[in-house]
């Protein structure tokens, strides 16, 4: 199996990983808890990489597993919190990850360790740069793409942690590589499939404007300036920009 690499500096993420580390040696029970996509799977392989991981919402097979062997790796463990007293956890390892559950009693009972881990949004800035250039290379790689690209924090969505990071890059580096014959098809295609109506005209030119004008603004910083650049009067690009809401 390739060996599975989980990428942070963070001190919170260190401690889990020492913490998950010890239990290698211990006969005691762990559960990981944390924001769907922010990686608890892999940094659990990474420590545990030749143990059987079982899904959590398969009840049956869970029990079976339970039932002849002393060490298990359950993922989607929310799914069982409602059963969680059926499970025999005595002189095993279990290791649990869950999506945001809260601490209770019972799992206070059941595992001997806690551990929170912080989703993207409260990774440091070092972190996420990290997991920025490791996933922009791999997927440049799947895309076979060469080019360069640079990413603002205005580029980033951490909305949906990993899945919401990957999905950005993705559109970055397309929308890096879309020339004009590119764009013309994907306003063809939209066009195509939404244009109707008594207005057509005025109700989609708003697709030209708004980029248009955002983007002039962004690249000469100056109302004066785009306005000569598009040739169009400073009050005409005055009211264009309020009609269309451009901040």
């Amino acid at each position: 199996m390739k060996p599975v690499q989980f990428l942070s500096n963070s001190a919170q993420i260190d401690n889990i990983i020492k913490g998950l580390t010890l239990s290698k040696s211990l006969f005691v029970s762990a559960i990981l808890i944390g924001e769907s996509h922010i990686g608890k799977k892999t940094l659990v392989r990474s420590i545990f990489p030749k143990q059987r991981f079982i899904d959590g919402k398969d009840f049956d097979a869970l029990n079976r597993v339970l039932e002849n062997s002393n060490e298990v790796i359950i993922y989607n463990f929310e799914a069982v919190i409602n059963n969680i007293d059926s499970l025999d956890f005595e002189n095993k390892r279990v290791i649990a990850i869950a999506n945001m559950v809260k601490s209770t009693p019972i799992i206070e009972k059941k595992f001997a360790f806690i551990y929170n881990m912080p989703s993207l949004r409260d990774r440091d800035e070092e972190d996420i740069n990290m997991l920025i250039d490791y996933f922009s290379k791999d997927i440049k790689k799947s895309l076979m793409i060469d080019a360069p690209i640079n990413l603002t924090n205005r580029d980033i969505d951490l909305n949906e942690n990993i899945k919401s990071l990957k999905s950005s890059i993705y559109k970055k580096l397309i929308l890096n590589g879309l020339k004009g014959k590119d764009i013309e098809n994907i306003l063809f295609e939209y066009l195509y499939n939404n244009m109707e109506g008594n207005n057509a005209y005025r109700d989609n030119l708003s697709l030209f404007e708004r980029p248009l004008i955002k983007a002039g603004l962004k690249k000469f910083k100056s109302q004066l300036k785009l306005s000569a650049v598009l040739g169009i009067n400073r009050n005409t690009l005055r009211k264009k920009i309020y009609e269309l809401g451009i901040n």
